[in-house]
C-alpha cells in the first residue's frame, strides 16, 4: 500500500470518452486527462469544432476527434459502434454535452423543454447504458471503471433565471447519478458528478458578459471557476484515490450554491 500523490492519481494509460468535448468544460476535462497520459476521445456536433480540439490537446498527448449527435438514436449507435470498432474497453465516460434554453414560464415551448431533456438527462442514460459493456470489460472493485456527469448547482439550487427546463435537468442528473451507482456498483463501475458553478463557456457567454461582476461579487470566493479546478477535480474523480467513492454530486462552485457571499465584521 502506498499513499505518494503520484500514485493516488495516476491516469496515465487509461482510455476516456468525453461528450460535449470540443469547448467549455468538456474542453478543460478532455485538457487535463490529455495531459496526464489518457487516450482522450471527444465527441460534438460540430464536427468541425470537434476536429478543431483534438488537433489543439494533441499537442499535449492523445486526442481523438470522433464527431456526433448523441441527442439522437441514431447518432448514439454510430459513435458506440466507432468507439467499439476502436477499443476494447473504456475506463473513463464523461458525460458532458449538454443544452440550455431560457425563456418565460408563460412563454416557455415545449420544443425547447423536450430539447434541454432530450439531451441533458435521457442521452447520458441511454450512452451510459449503451457503453456498458465497455466499461465492465476491465472493471473491478480494486479498479473500476468511472462514469463521471456533469449536473449544475442549478439542479441543487433555484435559478433566478428563466431557464425552467435546465435546472430540473441538471437535478434529475443528479438523482439518475446516485441510481446509477447503486445499480451499475456491483458491475465494477462507479458513478459520480461535478455541479459547476459559472465558467468560462459558450453557454455562459451571455450571462457572464452582462453580470460578471455581480456574479463574482456573490461568490463566497469572489471568482468563477477556472480550468485548473475543472480539470483536477475530473482526474481526481478518474483516479485510484476515489475506487470507493460513488453517487455522489459535488458542487464547484466556490460555495455559491450555499448562499451569497456575506462580510464578516473583521473586513
Amino acid at each position: 500500500m502506498t499513499f505518494k500523490i503520484e500514485e493516488l492519481f495516476k491516469v496515465e494509460g487509461k482510455v476516456a470518452v468525453v461528450t460535449g468535448g470540443s469547448r467549455g468544460i468538456g474542453k478543460m476535462i478532455a485538457q487535463g486527462f490529455v495531459e496526464n497520459g489518457v487516450r482522450t476521445y471527444i465527441t460534438a456536433r460540430k464536427a468541425e469544432a470537434c476536429e478543431e480540439t483534438a488537433k489543439e490537446l494533441s499537442q499535449f498527448g492523445e486526442c481523438i476527434a470522433l464527431p456526433a449527435d448523441l441527442s439522437t438514436t441514431e447518432g448514439r449507435q454510430a459513435f458506440v459502434d466507432e468507439i467499439t470498432s476502436r477499443e476494447s474497453k473504456l475506463d473513463i465516460l464523461v458525460n458532458n454535452a449538454g443544452a440550455a434554453w431560457g425563456a418565460p414560464f408563460a412563454e416557455y415551448p415545449e420544443e425547447g423543454y423536450d430539447k434541454v431533456m432530450d439531451i441533458n438527462v435521457k442521452a447520458i442514460f441511454m450512452l451510459t447504458r449503451d457503453l456498458l459493456p465497455l466499461l465492465r470489460k476491465d472493471a473491478s472493485a480494486a479498479n473500476p471503471a468511472r462514469v463521471i456527469n456533469i449536473g449544475s448547482i442549478d439542479g441543487l439550487r433555484v435559478s433566478s433565471m428563466d431557464n425552467f427546463a435546465y435546472g430540473a435537468s441538471k437535478a434529475a442528473v443528479h438523482f439518475l447519478t446516485k441510481n446509477l451507482a447503486v445499480r451499475l456498483g456491483p458491475q465494477g463501475v462507479t458513478v459520480n458528478a461535478i455541479a459547476p458553478g459559472p465558467f468560462e463557456s459558450k453557454m455562459m457567454d451571455y450571462t457572464l458578459s452582462q453580470y460578471r461582476d455581480k456574479i463574482e461579487a456573490e461568490n463566497p470566493l469572489g471568482r468563477i471557476g477556472q480550468p485548473t479546478d475543472m480539470a483536477a477535480l475530473a482526474l481526481y474523480l478518474a483516479g485510484p484515490g476515489t475506487t470507493y467513492m460513488t453517487g455522489q454530486v459535488i458542487a464547484l462552485d466556490g460555495g455559491r450554491h450555499l448562499g451569497a457571499r456575506q462580510e464578516s465584521d473583521a473586513d
